[in-house]
């Protein structure tokens, strides 16, 4: 037994690397399948959130957008009188045209938001060295902004689409498809990605502080309660400040997004970031114009980051708890 030992020690003075055990092995693999639940579990859990977030603001949104494309002036009462009259042309569902794209567009976004949120934060955490831990400042602000970018450039076309439908009549685009056959046919595919640019500067501080804001109000309410886990409704409050926040720091590149993604039903040519808010200011002022429909915005942006939140937070426990008792593999 002695000489065994003796001849793996020579071995090793050798340079040579002994195979790797199968715990070892185990361990690697192990990990491996965390990881990955880690990653499903979150593009679920943000699939599921993005959905029913924006399916419980559906009519708010497509208020806002109706307004965002038109020179009509934005009151609460004029939004009110939209619905009303929408509702008592069209149905009750019509309140709801455009959700559907909507929906295309937005479980893939939340799902790949969320998701990326996640790993950036884990990759900056192994970095700066707060690995399992809140994130500081920046490295938090960075994470948000990089997963809301990360999630924009990947889904772009389908919120593109989901404006046109938004502000059309349905006998103009049928649906999906026919609005992505139509605009390529009709205006060329690069139709698809017009507003891009203004939609990728207005997500980084969007999605930067919405995040951001989150998890620094998480961070305060656990060292001031002593408890790790918020309750629903406080999960609630948090997630309205960081979307109140994060949508008024970028609410008028908002507006010219939606400009210059539906320029071709509008009558208009908007054909820059620049050009479009000296159009939309020249024509209709500084903050009636560039901020119009903001006051919605504070009514259902913070309804909708709210439910987001609090909705990937819940499920994302759940799926633990769910895996811990076997339901999962």
């Amino acid at each position: 037994m002695g000489s065994g030992v003796h001849e793996q020690q020579r071995s090793l003075t050798q340079g040579e690397v002994l195979p790797l055990t199968s715990s070892s092995q185990s361990e690697g693999s192990y990990e491996g399948m965390k990881q990955t639940r880690s990653v499903l579990n979150s593009l679920f859990s943000g699939a599921l959130a993005g959905a029913v977030a924006k399916t419980a603001v559906a009519p708010l949104d497509r208020t806002k957008i109706i307004f965002q494309v038109s020179s009509n002036r934005f009151s609460a009462k004029e939004a009110y009188r939209l619905i009303y009259r929408t509702y008592l042309k069209d149905g009750f569902l019509s309140l709801w045209r455009g959700n559907s794209a909507t929906m295309v567009r937005v479980i893939p976004y939340a799902a790949i938001q969320f998701c990326a949120h996640e790993q950036y934060k884990r990759l900056l955490g192994g970095y700066y060295g707060f690995q399992g831990k809140v994130l500081p400042p920046v490295p938090r602000l960075l994470a948000g902004s990089l997963a809301g970018t990360t999630a924009a450039m990947l889904t772009y076309p389908l919120d593109m689409v989901r404006a046109r439908m938004a502000v059309t009549p349905k006998e103009m685009y049928s649906n999906i498809l026919h609005v992505f056959a139509r605009i390529s046919q009709e205006e060329g595919i690069k139709t698809l990605y017009r507003g891009f640019a203004p939609t990728i500067l207005g997500v980084v501080p969007y999605a930067g502080l919405s995040f951001f804001t989150y998890e620094t109000l998480k961070k305060l309410h656990a060292e001031q309660s002593g408890r790790a886990h918020p309750y629903s409704y406080e999960r609630l409050t948090f997630g309205a400040c960081a979307g109140l926040i994060g949508q008024s720091a970028s609410y008028p590149l908002d507006v010219v997004r939606r400009r210059m993604q539906t320029a071709g039903v509008t009558g208009h040519t908007y054909g820059s970031i620049i050009g479009t808010m000296r159009e939309i200011v020249s024509e209709e002022g500084f903050i009636r114009g560039l901020y119009k429909g903001l006051s919605m915005n504070w009514v259902k942006g913070p309804i909708a980051v709210g439910i987001s939140f609090t909705t990937f937070d819940l499920t994302q426990i759940l799926l633990r708890k769910l895996h811990q008792m076997g339901f999962t593999r």
